[in-house]
């Protein structure tokens, strides 16, 4: 059995040593603290810094994206410059403006054929009034003589050819009724109306009532159609000199060449034949366009 003094010492033995274990035990924790929180204030700074870094290099975005294809961006497109069409080129000259011999004619039907030994010819007509010429009918094709047209001058009775010039008419006339022409009209009334065409008669190249005048030799039967259906007279030979040529006719067309006459399809005739106005000095030009330039 211990005694108290024994314990006593016990006692203050265990205090000493608590004491100091509690000394001991302060400086063990304080020591490492104070390490932690340098750690922390070195752990702050340093990811401090790290921050103010991140921020300072984060590269600022711009408001214009690369194309994805990674080639340079297209300029942008513009529209070109407003510019005036090309003034459209002058009309060319009508071709009776091209024509000779037409004198004070208001109104003249040309009747061009691309050359000579053609039996074919253009038609077209032009009428002149207070702002100048224009054309009215046409270009309509047209038969002519077998032969083509003869040169200016060149015609005769019997070659098949259509007499070059320009002429004037006479009269018209048809086996039909007066279709509402402005110049005389003539009605075929039978085989006794005929066309004087021999030289060496007194009456050659006229019109002829057999009742009551005398043809020349194998005069030209006008009581003939569709040609002499409707038909006008152009003024070539009005003299009646022997052998140059006669029964000159615009008339209907039979579907061939003539003996020297122009002919139309009927429908084209009338509208020819009823415009035609002997106030106006109607002319009919004849020919290659060279001859009659």
């Amino acid at each position: 059995m211990r005694s108290r003094g024994a314990a006593a010492l016990t006692v203050v033995g265990l205090s000493m040593l608590a004491t100091g274990c509690a000394s001991n035990a302060h400086h063990a924790l304080t020591t490492p603290v104070a390490t932690t929180h340098a750690t922390t204030a070195r752990t702050t700074a340093t990811t401090t810094t790290t921050i103010a870094i991140a921020t300072t290099t984060r590269p600022v975005p711009t408001t214009t994206a690369a194309p994805a294809t990674g080639t340079a961006p297209r300029p942008a497109a513009t529209s070109p410059a407003a510019t005036s069409p090309p003034p459209p080129p002058p009309p060319a000259p009508l071709l009776v403006t091209q024509l000779a011999g037409i004198g004070s004619a208001r109104q003249v039907i040309a009747v061009v054929a691309g050359g000579y030994g053609t039996g074919t010819a253009t038609v077209s007509a032009y009428d002149r009034g207070a702002s100048g010429w224009k054309q009215v009918f046409g270009p309509w094709f047209a038969y002519i003589g077998r032969n083509g047209v003869a040169p200016i001058g060149a015609k005769r009775e019997g070659d098949g050819r259509t007499p070059s010039g320009v002429f004037g008419f006479d009269f018209m006339f048809g086996v039909g009724a007066d279709p509402g022409v402005r110049f005389p009209f003539r009605r075929v009334t039978g085989s006794n109306i005929v066309w004087d065409d021999d030289s060496s008669s007194a009456n050659y190249n006229e019109w002829i009532d057999t009742n009551v005048a005398q043809a020349g030799a194998d005069p030209e039967p006008m009581d003939s159609t569709p040609s002499y259906l409707y038909g006008a007279v152009i003024a070539y030979n009005d003299a009646r000199t022997p052998g140059l040529g006669s029964a000159i006719f615009l008339h209907v067309s039979h579907g061939s060449s003539t003996a020297g006459c122009v002919s139309l399809p009927v429908d084209q005739l009338l509208a020819l034949l009823r415009w035609l106005d002997p106030a106006r000095s109607p002319r009919i030009a004849i020919g290659t366009l060279a001859s009659l330039e």
